[in-house]
């Protein structure tokens, strides 16, 4: 084949994936909320663009904290939604979880003041940070966090997980669920890496999609449904520094290859709005990009939501990037940018006198106003908030229900994963004597970390003191007896996170000599955003220690490890007989961890990130060639190359598969065509397991350096000792497209690897007619 015809095939496939974008937002016009925009004065406009947090409208000695108990100051409440016609609240006040009860009282109120006590009736759009669960409700069914949700590679989980949420957050009288987290983990420096689905493009997509689903199902008007809001748009994990809320340097290629994709799988899921990167991109705030806001988000995948900021975000462009001289001009960047809401949070009279002075001085359009106005009415409408005061927590009778507490069981139970097991020291056998050591071991507040009760977590023993820690749960599994607990190392709980306190690895190595098995807990204490940014990723030295001087006692130490991103244990790991990672996996982590260690549950959890075995070494699985070399050309050996302590997608069982007759349905194929993959899986131990089929493809030469691989299917399967299944997955040209050095998607022919466990098949795309 000629290179002229290649390059008119590779343009032709550009030209048809270019066609396939919307070039404009299509905001649906609903009747209903086009004759309420018409009576509405700017005033009360700009009202619907702002967004407060619920410390401003309580009663208390000034707008950062409330009194207790908590009431609403009802002059503040009018100012706020009669002078100012304020459209959306958020958060919790004073920083901690409310019972539903209470949350019905106060949305209650703030929604009977909108509707009776305002010119027009508007309702208030309320929103929160349910992540893993209704996070700031008391009693209600807490489940792992999104990275834990991840190692289970179970979408159907997610969307069981997501669904329940969504249940016990509108029993709560919330609407709004600031949720999902769809950043790439790609950087275990960065503090919310806990928080996203893991490093892979499609994992994350797939995951992502079936949390909307499960947020917001067929309706957003279901009495059982929120409105999920896609966090945050774009790029916002990639900072160079590793630290929350720094800068990132990103080509358009990454961009639109590796971050883009599940926003836009969102996007056609039905996602109802957006939450705005904090961050900078090459030097631009992305809450001031109108390339990124605008012309790619609403224009290019034709978002139709509404865009919210995130916290205090536009007065950031003024008092933090410095791009902005006044707190004046960062609201004009913003609403210029395609900011729809500003997640103010406090000083709500200021960012809406700033607004209407641009639009009277003609420095914002009405048009802008609008559009803006118009989506944020769409999504009350939707959610059929105009045809209600507030929800009633008596008719969600399955509110923290033992039926949503096994699912959450279920979930921790499936991601909890097992990265070693050297001469199968696990499971343990049943009269084994225990030593429980390390910080982690007795802690609720580690095993659910931040966004639990409270932002950092650390109110979370305070709520969830019916759930077992870790070592509770030993204890109640194996016999208080046969278990003795001394930790070793514990966290300053009135600290920083990283803290510790009560070191006395002495105690515990002179513990171990009475013991069988030392089953030892690490890892972090709770945290999020900026309060998580760390300067060191090695696990801290006194744990270090600790694991060092109970390996050297000569029993068998089984690691826990329990952490939002993985911590560098490599001066360690090898002398460890077991190493369990169980994330940050909610309030039935403990009786996971316990029923795995002891056999009742088989592992099943596959890491959804590179377990780093070095903190100079961060690459993701899906690096480039030049970052697998271990040699260089010549007499040389550097030394480098992709090292990893654990690889994505690994995870053990106790018991063992095997795959055969991976074959294709056909070994060349165009750009229309299906190629079908089929293996055969088989359990070839004596329990009953779950495998997570994976395929990867790789692109064994390109037009840009590519991928290794990359994930493109997988599906979780269990079978029964000696039971065999054979999986099929289809493939298209599409799935095994890249970005081009011109930032468009290209199907280029060639040749492709696949390989699904230890077997690979080679097929070749061809051009049309060649």
């Amino acid at each position: 084949m000629n290179l002229k015809l290649i390059s008119l095939v590779l343009l032709s496939v550009i030209l048809f994936i270019s066609c396939q974008q919307q070039t404009k937002p299509a905001v649906k016009y609903i009747p209903e909320v086009e004759r309420l925009l018409s009576q509405m004065t700017l005033e009360e406009k700009v009202g619907q663009m702002t967004q407060v947090t619920l410390d401003v409208i309580t009663k208390g000695d000034n707008i950062y904290s409330s009194y207790e108990p908590l009431q609403l100051d009802t002059a503040i409440l009018n100012d706020v939604l009669i002078n100012y016609h304020v459209g959306s609240v958020l958060n919790t006040a004073n920083n901690k979880a409310r019972t539903v009860e209470k949350w019905n009282e106060v949305i209650g109120t703030i929604q009977k003041t909108a509707r009776k006590n305002t010119r027009l009736g508007i309702p208030v759009l309320y929103g929160i940070d349910a992540i893993h669960g209704a996070t700031y409700t008391s009693g209600a069914t807490m489940f792992p966090q999104q990275i834990a949700m991840a190692a289970t590679w179970n979408p159907e989980l997610v969307r069981q997980a997501a669904a329940i949420t969504a249940y016990e957050v509108r029993a709560s009288s919330i609407h709004w669920n600031f949720s999902p987290v769809l950043d790439l983990g790609i950087d275990p420096r960065w503090p919310r890496m806990w928080e996203t689905f893991g490093e892979d493009p499609y994992l994350c997509t797939q995951l992502g999609e079936q949390m909307i689903k499960g947020y917001q199902g067929d309706s957003l008007g279901g009495v059982n449904q929120v409105a999920a809001c896609l966090k945050h748009f774009l790029g916002y994990s990639a900072a160079a520094s590793g630290k929350d809320r720094t800068p990132a340097y990103l080509s358009e290629m990454a961009l639109r290859e590796y971050h883009l994709p599940a926003f836009k799988k969102a996007v056609e899921a039905g996602a109802a709005s957006v939450m705005i990167n904090s961050g900078i991109i090459n030097g631009e705030s992305v809450h001031g990009s109108k390339k990124l806001i605008t012309d790619l988000l609403k224009n290019e995948l034709g978002f139709e939501g509404l865009v919210v900021t995130d916290w205090y975000d536009i007065e950031n462009l003024h008092t933090r990037d410095k791009i902005a001289s006044s707190n004046k001009e960062a609201v004009k960047l913003a609403i210029n940018a395609g900011i729809d809401m500003a997640m103010v949070p406090y000083l709500y009279g200021r960012y809406c006198d700033d607004l209407v002075e641009l639009v009277q001085e003609g420095e914002v359009s009405m048009d802008r106003i609008d559009d803006a106005v118009r989506r944020i009415l769409n999504v009350k409408y939707q959610l059929g908030l105009f045809n209600q005061n507030g929800d009633n927590c008596h008719n969600y009778p399955k509110f923290g229900s033992s039926v949503f507490e096994k699912v959450a069981y279920t979930a921790a139970s499936e991601a909890i994963t097992l990265l070693k097991n050297d001469d199968d020291l696990l499971p343990l056998q049943p009269k084994t004597r225990l030593l429980v050591c390390g910080p982690n071991a007795n802690s609720m507040r580690t095993l659910n970390g931040g966004w639990t009760y409270s932002w950092q977590g650390e109110k979370t023993d305070e709520f969830a003191q019916e759930y077992n820690t870790i070592l509770e749960a030993i204890q109640a599994k194996f016999g208080m007896e046969r278990v003795r607990f001394v930790p070793g190392v514990e966290y300053k709980m009135d600290g920083s996170y990283w803290e510790e306190t009560n070191v006395d690895i002495a105690s515990a190595v002179k513990a171990a000599k009475q013991c069988d098995v030392i089953i030892l807990c690490l890892g972090e204490n709770s945290y999020t955003e900026k309060p998580g940014d760390l300067h060191d990723l090695a696990i801290s030295t006194n744990q270090a220690e600790l694991a060092k001087q109970l390996s050297a006692t000569g029993k068998p130490v089984v690691l826990v490890l329990n952490e939002g991103r993985p911590r560098i244990i490599s001066s360690f790991a090898n002398q460890m007989g077991a190493i369990i990672q169980t994330y940050l996996s909610g309030n039935y982590a403990g009786d996971a961890l316990a029923d795995i260690l002891a056999g009742d549950v088989n592992p099943s959890g596959k890491l959804p990130y590179t377990y780093p075995m070095f903190s100079n070494s961060l690459a993701v699985y899906n690096h480039k060639p030049s970052e697998e070399s271990k040699t260089a050309e010549g007499m040389y050996d550097y030394g480098g190359g992709f090292y990893p302590q654990f690889e994505f997608g690994h995870g053990l069982s106790y018991t063992t598969f095997e795959y055969s007759q991976l074959k294709v349905s056909t070994r060349e194929f165009t750009l229309t065509d299906t190629v079908n993959v089929w293996v055969r899986v088989k359990n070839t131990g004596n329990r009953v397991g779950k495998e997570v089929v994976q395929l990867y493809s790789s692109d064994l030469y390109a037009s840009v350096t590519p991928d290794i691989k990359r994930l493109r299917r997988f599906k979780k399967v269990e079978l029964q000792p000696g039971e065999e299944v054979t999986m099929v997955f289809g493939l298209t040209a599409r799935d095994l497209a890249f970005v081009d050095a011109t930032g468009k998607w290209i199907s280029e022919p060639g040749d492709f690897e696949l390989q699904i466990g230890d077997k690979k098949i080679q097929i070749s795309l061809k051009s049309e007619g060649n």
